[in-house]
């Protein structure tokens, strides 16, 4: 099944966040000056593994939920990411 097809309004550019796990909320100000890292990220076209569709950019790899927003599967620089960090999705900052 192609999921990506499923979903073909899906956000052609996202931002990825990656923030302590104790941070809360959505705000997207807020979660750019906590990040310890970001990167904007755009649909490659491809569905994950995960079954959702795939971004890429910037040292990242993601399959993220078109609808919820959530990171569903993450590298960074071809790791996951480490203990005690997490992934929050927004609308890049100028777009």
């Amino acid at each position: 099944m192609d999921t990506h097809r499923q979903h073909p309004r899906h956000p052609q550019r996202l931002e990825i966040l990656i923030v302590p796990e104790h941070v809360e909320g959505r705000d997207a100000a807020h979660l750019a000056e906590v990040a310890i890292r970001s990167a904007v990220v755009d649909a490659t076209g491809e569905t994950g593994a995960s079954g959702y569709p795939r971004y890429a950019g910037g040292g990242m790899v993601a399959d993220i939920d078109p609808e919820t927003s959530t990171v569903e599967a993450l590298l960074v620089d071809g790791s996951e990411l480490d203990y005690g960090l997490s992934a929050r999705v927004a609308r890049p900052r100028g777009d």
